[in-house]
C-alpha cells in the first residue's frame, strides 16, 4: 500500500490545499493529512479544531485520514512507516523553501524520507491562509478561497459577514 504525508498548518484550509489532498489522493492509496503544531505560528484555530475543519472537507475523499501531531515530521513518518511527504508549490518562492525542508528531512530520516511536489492548479495559485484570513478579518468575500462552511468559520471567528 502507498502513503504519503501531507503536512501543514492549515489555518484555514483553503482550496488549493483540497486541490492538492485531491490530486495526492489519486497517486496514493492512502493520504495522510498531518496538522503540525507549529508554536513558532500562532494560529486562528486550534489544532483540534483544524483536525474536525480537515475531516469535514475531505469527507467524501475515502482515503484520506486526518491527524495531528507535534514534533518533527521524520518521527512522525517513521511512526507510520511513511516515506513520502507531500507538498504543494504555487510559486518560486514556495520552492527555495520546501526544497530546503526537504533536504532537511531526508538528511534527518536517514534517507528514509522523500518529498514529492505538486504544484498548485493556476486558479489556486495566489491563495495562501494568510491572504484568506486577512481578507476575512476584513469581512471581505473568501468563497472562492476556502470550502463554504469554512467562510462560515472565518466570519464567525472576526465576527463579520461578508
Amino acid at each position: 500500500m502507498s502513503k504519503a504525508i501531507y503536512p501543514g498548518s492549515f489555518d484555514p484550509v483553503t482550496l488549493g490545499h483540497m486541490d492538492v489532498i485531491r490530486r495526492a489522493a489519486g497517486i496514493f492509496d492512502e493520504v495522510v493529512i498531518c496538522v503540525l503544531n507549529n508554536v513558532n505560528k500562532s494560529a486562528l484555530f486550534s489544532v483540534q479544531d483544524r483536525v474536525k475543519i480537515l475531516q469535514e472537507a475531505t469527507k467524501d475523499i475515502e482515503n484520506v485520514v486526518v491527524e495531528s501531531y507535534s514534533g518533527l515530521l521524520t518521527q512522525y513518518a517513521k511512526e507510520k512507516h511513511i516515506h513520502v511527504v507531500v507538498r504543494g508549490l504555487r510559486a518560486v518562492t514556495d520552492f527555495e523553501y520546501e526544497l530546503q525542508n526537504a533536504q532537511t528531512n531526508r538528511k534527518l530520516s536517514g534517507g528514509y524520507l522523500d518529498t514529492m511536489f505538486l504544484t498548485t492548479s493556476l486558479e489556486y495559485a495566489y491563495l495562501s491562509s494568510s491572504t484568506v484570513k486577512e481578507i476575512a478579518s476584513f469581512g471581505g468575500d473568501v468563497s472562492d478561497c476556502v470550502p463554504d462552511f469554512v467562510a462560515n468559520l472565518l466570519y464567525e471567528k472576526y465576527n463579520k459577514k461578508s
